[in-house]
Parts: C-alpha cells; structure tokens; sequence
C-alpha cells in the first residue's frame, strides 16, 4: 500500500519547486545579459538596438535567436 505525503512535505516540494525556478529566472536573467554583452563587444560596427528599432528583421532574427539558445543552455544546465 503507498503511502501518502504529510502536509508538510507537500509544501517542502511546493517550496524546493519554488526555490529552483527562482533560480532558474536568475540564471536565465544573469545568462542572457551577459551573452548580449558579449555580442555587442564582438559586433562593435553596427548598433544592433538601433536596426532593431528602424526596423531590420535580419538583426532581430540574429538576437531572438541568441536569445533562445542562450535560454536553451541555461535550461539544460538547471
């Protein structure tokens, strides 16, 4: 027969849950702020927020996906 979870470590788990997607929104946070950097640095010729802002879709393509595997590795390290 299992046996079943006490109030207290329902809210143990609830809480270590909780604990790890804060971290992981920080890590996510520190992660991608630091990629973004550093890809600014490389790429000292062009103003990246700038072409985003008039409009060139090949620049935003460029950072979103920074963004999403910068975003990926952070995940598979967490």
């Amino acid at each position: 027969m299992a046996s079943l979870m006490s109030w207290q470590d329902l809210f143990f788990m609830y809480g270590k849950a909780l604990g790890w997607s804060l971290v992981a929104s920080i890590g996510f946070a520190v992660g991608i702020g630091i990629a973004i950097k550093i890809f600014d640095l490389f790429s000292s010729d062009i103003d990246e927020w700038q072409e985003i802002k008039n409009g060139n879709i090949g620049v935003s393509l460029i950072m979103t996906s920074l963004i999403l595997v910068i975003g990926a590795l952070v995940y598979k390290v967490i």
